[in-house]
């Protein structure tokens, strides 16, 4: 298919607009998103691991709230630096290999996590909070390698006017990797029996030897599968440039995509707005699991555990889909109005939810506000991050926007395990329900100087202000 003719020319469509495409690109582009999206749910199955086994891990070393907390403010806050650098690397490196370092990388992680089960043949250092703090935090950042991969492949293979939608399908493919762990993980923690070999429960090492291994065999698929852009597979003009993408298939100098992202107040807005999203999705997902045994003494075989772990992925999904047409089809590829509206329902709902006297009240509430924040995730951190960031720059437009969603998942972590400790799980909801408020009128201002029809102003062409041919 190389040489194939422009699309723009066979369609005669402006950029950005959905064009028609070359026999079989569609096709093609379906192989890529399916393995890229793969990838990324494996790497979901190697980061929600510890929150549901958190209860038998904490157990077996006495770790109180504020000190499981901990470990996840390490991985958060290092994912958070690993975003911000690793957004660079991947528009330099290109997003497969970028993938690649986090799927095998984060697959030692877990391995090492787990030999913490071993520690009295291994030696006590592997059963310290040091080294559990210091094995996430790694984790962190070479995870972070993960997204900005993603984002930057899936720019090059989707046009500007089809981005919220496939972000949002894409995010049935995150999802899957939170399905897989809420239905995996449990398994493996009740005990299993394999021929003649029977696991008793509470084995935890296996929550984190098994995703290790699935990661390891899906990254090597996806490396087999998937090509950075449609010029590599044979599809030369498919997807058309931008004016931010410039000319040529050349990377830009990084101190030049440094300066270009970091000066966008756009960036910076959704940035922060991103930070509120990261306290509360995070604030709900590492916690839930913990909240419904410590609390409600359910089990994590129960109906409404089952349930709540099942609907949390499947509304996250159903948000991430729903936010990211609506964001393109009513609102003509307007973010901010859109992410207002989901801003302020999620704090209404996690205000009643924290009210809510029933366990079925509240997995009602925890469900709902997975929905809002996962609607806000896709279309700020993937949508959002493509069209401000283009082919060549939404590597590091995507590490600088999810960033701060770390930095929030940050504070859910060791800040609201202190909360639980000094005020009891009553604190928990209502700590995250400012951050819902800060986030609406974020995007509020935003609507003010969010154009109409692009949130990529059609700016010099970068190949030629880069000093390239």
């Amino acid at each position: 298919m190389s040489g194939a003719t422009s699309a723009n020319e066979e369609s005669g469509a402006s950029p950005g607009a959905s064009p028609s495409r070359p026999q079989g690109f569609r096709l093609r582009r379906g192989r890529n998103w399916f393995f890229v999206g793969l990838t990324y749910a494996s790497y979901y199955f190697n980061r929600y691991n510890l929150s549901i086994a958190s209860k038998t891990f904490c157990d077996t070393f006495g770790f109180n709230n504020q000190q499981y907390g901990l470990i996840n403010t390490g991985r958060n806050w290092s994912y958070a630096v690993g975003q911000f650098w690793n957004g660079l690397l991947a528009d330099r490196i290109g997003g497969r290999m970028s993938m690649a370092i986090g799927g095998y990388g984060t697959a030692l992680l877990n391995v090492l996590f787990g030999l913490g089960w071993y520690y009295k043949a291994l030696g006590p250092v592997f059963g310290t909070l040091a080294w559990f703090v210091a094995i996430r935090s790694i984790d962190g950042y070479i995870q972070a390698f993960g997204a900005p991969g993603m984002v930057k492949m899936n720019t090059a293979w989707f046009a500007r006017a089809e981005r919220g939608r496939f972000a949002g399908i894409f995010g049935m493919m995150i999802n899957l990797g939170r399905f897989i762990n809420n239905t995996v993980t449990p398994f493996l923690l009740a005990g299993f029996t394999i021929w003649s070999y029977r696991l008793p429960p509470g084995h935890w090492q296996f929550a984190f030897f098994v995703p290790a291994v699935f990661i390891t065999i899906v990254t090597s698929v996806m490396l087999l599968m998937v090509k950075n852009t449609p010029e590599e597979a044979g599809y030369a003009g498919a997807v058309p440039l931008e004016a931010i993408d410039g000319e040529g298939s050349g990377t830009l100098p990084l101190g030049y995509v440094f300066k270009t992202i970091m000066s966008k107040p756009m960036v910076w807005l959704t940035a922060w707005a991103y930070f509120c999203t990261g306290v509360v999705r995070y604030g709900v997902d590492d916690w839930f699991p913990k909240y419904f045994q410590e609390v409600q003494h359910v089990s994590l075989k129960s109906a409404a555990f089952q349930w709540t772990a099942f609907l949390i992925p499947a509304v996250a999904t159903l948000g991430s889909i729903a936010s990211g047409y609506v964001s393109d089809l009513m609102f003509k590829g307007r973010r901010a109005p859109v992410a207002a509206t989901l801003y302020f329902v999620e704090t209404l709902i996690i205000l009643i939810g924290a009210q809510a006297t029933s366990l079925w009240g509240v997995c009602a509430s925890l469900i709902v506000i997975s929905f809002t924040c996962n609607a806000t995730h896709s279309i700020l951190g993937t949508a959002a991050a493509m069209d401000l960031g283009g082919r060549k720059m939404a590597g590091f437009a995507a590490g600088v926007i999810d960033s701060w969603q770390y930095i929030g998942a940050g504070l859910a972590g060791v800040g609201i395990g202190t909360l639980i400790d000094k005020f009891g799980w009553g604190a928990w909801l209502y700590s995250m329900a400012g951050f819902g408020i800060i986030g609406g009128i974020l995007m509020l201002i935003m609507m003010r100087v969010e154009p109409v029809g692009t949130l990529v102003p059609h700016a010099p062409v970068l190949g030629k202000v880069a000093g390239k041919p």
